[in-house]
C-alpha cells in the first residue's frame, strides 16, 4: 500500500486524511522534517510514497492526478510531491537536504502563501514545495499534471483558506474527471457519436472495480464474435457484425476513457491495446472474405490488398513521428500553416476525418458490412485509405523538405529498425562498399522493381532474380545512417514491397487458398512490425537481434517466396505458405507476449500510448 506523510500544521475541518485514504494511501504524520525523513526511511524502497502538506486545500481529483500516476517517477501538485521506487533516490536525498538545513525543524508551521498554480514554487514555505524546488534545483525532472481548473492550494491565512475551499466547492470535481477521461484530439466520429456516452461507461466500468485490460479484452472477444457473424455469409449475419463492431469500439473507447479516469496505466495494457485493434481490424478483414467466399464472391485479394494499404499507412506515421520525434529546429512553413489551420474550426474536423481515423473508418466498415456487400464495402476501404495515405504522405513530404533540422543518431537508429533488414543485407552491407546515392533511392527501386516483376511475370526465375536485386538494393538503402529529408519513407516503401510481392505471388498463383495463406502470412510479419513500433514508443528498443535474423529479415522473407513460388506448384506453393505463416506467427508471438509480460511484472515504467486517433 502507498503511503502518504502529512507535514505541517493540521487544519480544523480538513478532509486531507480521509482524501489520501480514498486514493488508497497509508496515511501517517510527521511532526517537523526529521520525523518526515524517518518516516520515508521506514517506507520499503519499492512502495510509493508521498508527502502532503496538511493544510492542502483541494479537489481530490488533483490529488489523484498529482499522487497516483503510475508512469512518473516524480510527480508534484502543490502542496504534495510523491515519488514512485525509481524515484525514491531522488526525493530522499532532497528532504535530506532540508532537514540538515532547517536544523531538523525549520519552518515545520511556517505558514505558506497561496499557490494555486503549479510551476511556481518560489517563496512557498510548505515542506513538499521545498522539496519540490529542491529536486528541480537538481535537475531531476518533476512531473506537474495540468489542472486546468482544479484547485490545488496550500492557503496562507483563514481568509485564503475559505476562498480555497469556495472555489472548491464551486467546481463540480466528478464533471472534470469525466470530460478528462475523453481524449484531447480524438476524430468527428468518436467525439460527437461515442465520447458522449462511452465516459458514462468507463465509470460504470471504475465504479465495479473492472479493469482497462478486462475492457479491452471484451472489445477483442466482441470484434471477433462480430467477424464470426460476418464469416456467415448472410444478411442477418452482416447485420449482426456491424452492429457488434460498432459496439467492440465502443468498448476501445471506453478502455482507454477508464484508463484516463482511474489513472490506470500499464506497459502491458498499452501493447494490449495496440496489438488488439489491429487484430480486431484484419480478423474482420477475414470474416468478411469467408462470408463473402460463402456466397460465391472471392474477395481475398481485396481483403489483403486493404490490410497491406493499413499496414503501410500506419508505418508511414511511426516512421514520420519517430524520425521527428527529437529533431531541432523545426522552421517548416507547411507546418507552421498546419498549426494555422488548427486553429480553424471547420477544418480542423474536415482535417480529422480526411485522415480516416479508425472511427469514422469502422463506422464506414460497419454501416457498409449491414447495408452492402463486402466486396463493395471493400471497394470503399481502399478508395478511403488510398485517399488518406495520399494526403497525410504528401503533407508528411512537404514538412519534410521545407524544414531545416538536424535528424538525431537515435532517430536514425530508429528508422533502421523499423526497415527491418536481416541477415542478408547486414552481410551484403559489411562486405559491398556503400553507394553513393541516398538512401530513398536505393528503396524506391527495390520497392518498384520486385512487385511490378511479380505482376508482369508472376512466379518464376525472373522474379527471383529481381527478389535477388532487391536484396541488394535493400542492404544499399540503409548502408548510411538514415539521417535524410525524405530517409522515413524507407521502411514504407519496404513494407509495401514485401506484402505487395506476396499479395501479387498469391493471386498469380491461381489456386483456391493461395490468399488466404498469404493472408496469414501477411498478418504474421504486420505483427512483427507492429511489435517493433511498439517496443520503439516504449522506449524498450528494437526486438532481439536473433528474433530478426530468426525470421529472415524484410528482404530475406520476400527473397524466400519468390523462391517457393518459382519452385513449388500452385498447390504446395500454398501450402508452403500456410506453413510459413504458423511459423513466424509462432516465432513473433512467444518471444513478444514473453517480452511484454516480464517487462510488466519486472516494473517497466508504464506508458499510455494514444496511439492512432480514435
Amino acid at each position: 500500500m502507498p503511503t502518504a506523510i502529512l507535514t505541517g500544521q493540521p487544519v480544523p475541518g480538513s478532509s486531507i486524511e480521509s482524501d489520501l485514504r480514498d486514493l488508497g494511501f497509508d496515511v501517517r504524520t510527521a511532526s517537523d522534517p526529521a520525523d518526515a525523513e524517518a518516516l520515508l526511511a521506514a517506507v520499503p524502497g519499492e512502495e510509493r510514497v508521498a508527502l502532503v502538506d496538511a493544510r492542502f486545500v483541494g479537489h481530490p481529483h488533483a490529488l489523484r492526478l498529482g499522487l497516483t500516476d503510475p508512469r512518473f517517477p516524480l510527480a508534484a501538485v502543490p502542496g504534495a510531491v510523491t515519488a514512485r521506487a525509481e524515484g525514491r533516490q531522488a526525493l530522499t536525498r532532497a528532504l535530506a537536504r532540508e532537514t540538515s538545513a532547517a536544523g531538523g525543524t525549520a519552518h515545520a508551521g511556517t505558514p505558506a502563501r497561496t499557490t494555486l498554480s503549479v510551476g511556481d514554487p518560489a517563496g512557498v514555505d510548505s515542506l513538499a514545495d521545498r522539496i519540490v524546488t529542491a529536486l528541480d534545483a537538481d535537475g531531476v525532472t518533476v512531473h506537474r499534471p495540468e489542472l486546468g481548473s482544479l484547485v490545488a492550494a496550500v492557503p496562507a491565512d483563514p481568509q485564503a483558506r475559505n476562498e480555497a475551499r469556495q472555489a472548491v466547492a464551486a467546481l463540480d470535481d466528478e464533471a472534470v474527471r469525466l470530460k478528462s477521461a475523453v481524449k484531447a484530439r480524438d476524430g468527428f466520429f468518436t467525439t460527437f457519436f461515442i465520447s458522449p456516452y462511452s465516459r458514462y461507461i468507463a465509470r460504470w466500468c471504475a465504479r465495479r472495480g473492472l479493469t482497462p485490460n478486462q475492457v479491452t479484452t471484451a472489445s477483442l472477444l466482441t470484434a471477433l464474435i462480430a467477424a464470426s457473424c460476418a464469416a456467415t455469409g448472410t444478411r442477418a449475419g452482416f447485420v449482426a457484425a456491424g452492429v457488434l463492431l460498432i459496439v467492440s469500439f465502443v468498448l476501445d473507447c471506453t478502455d482507454g476513457q477508464l484508463a484516463r479516469y482511474s489513472l490506470q496505466y500499464s506497459t502491458l495494457g498499452a501493447w494490449l491495446d495496440a496489438t488488439f485493434d489491429r487484430a480486431k481490424e484484419y480478423a474482420y478483414y477475414a470474416g468478411l472474405a469467408l462470408g463473402a467466399a460463402r456466397g460465391g464472391d472471392d474477395v481475398w485479394a481485396l481483403a489483403l490488398g486493404a490490410m497491406v494499404l493499413q499496414t503501410c499507412r500506419h508505418v508511414v506515421d511511426f516512421s514520420f513521428n519517430e524520425a521527428n520525434h527529437d529533431a531541432t529546429a523545426n522552421t517548416s512553413p507547411t507546418a507552421a500553416l498546419s498549426d494555422k489551420l488548427d486553429s480553424v474550426g471547420w477544418t480542423v474536423w474536415v482535417r480529422r476525418m480526411i485522415v480516416l481515423p479508425i472511427g469514422e473508418r469502422w463506422a464506414m466498415i460497419a454501416v457498409l458490412t449491414a447495408a452492402t456487400t463486402p466486396r463493395i464495402t471493400f471497394y470503399a476501404l481502399l478508395a478511403g485509405c488510398a485517399l488518406a495515405a495520399t494526403y497525410t504522405t504528401a503533407g508528411r513530404v512537404l514538412r519534410s523538405l521545407t524544414r531545416k533540422a538536424q535528424r538525431t543518431d537515435r532517430a536514425a537508429r530508429a528508422l533502421a529498425d523499423l526497415a527491418d533488414n536481416g541477415p542478408l543485407a547486414e552481410l551484403l552491407a559489411r562486405v559491398l562498399p556503400a553507394g553513393r546515392f541516398p538512401a530513398l533511392l536505393w528503396a524506391v527501386a527495390g520497392a518498384v522493381l520486385l512487385p511490378l516483376a511479380a505482376w508482369i511475370d508472376g512466379p518464376g526465375w525472373s522474379v527471383v532474380l529481381c527478389a535477388v536485386v532487391y536484396v541488394l538494393l535493400s542492404s544499399e538503402a540503409v548502408a548510411h545512417p538514415l539521417k535524410g529529408a525524405l530517409d522515413w519513407l524507407v521502411p514504407p516503401l519496404f513494407r509495401a514491397a514485401e506484402y505487395g510481392t506476396v499479395l501479387i505471388l498469391a493471386a498469380k498463383s491461381d489456386v483456391n487458398g493461395a490468399l488466404p495463406a498469404a493472408f496469414g502470412l501477411v498478418a504474421a510479419v504486420a505483427y512483427h512490425h507492429y511489435d517493433t513500433v511498439y517496443r520503439i514508443r516504449g522506449d524498450a528498443g528494437a526486438p532481439p537481434a536473433w528474433l530478426v535474423r530468426a525470421v529472415g529479415g524484410q528482404e530475406g522473407r520476400t527473397l524466400l517466396v519468390t523462391v517457393l513460388a518459382a519452385l513449388l506448384t500452385a498447390a504446395q506453393f500454398k501450402v508452403a505458405l500456410t506453413v510459413l505463416a504458423v511459423a513466424v506467427a509462432l516465432v513473433v508471438l512467444v518471444e513478444s507476449i514473453r517480452f511484454w509480460v516480464a517487462a510488466h511484472q519486472g516494473g517497466a515504467p508504464a506508458v499510455h500510448d494514444e496511439g492512432e486517433p480514435a
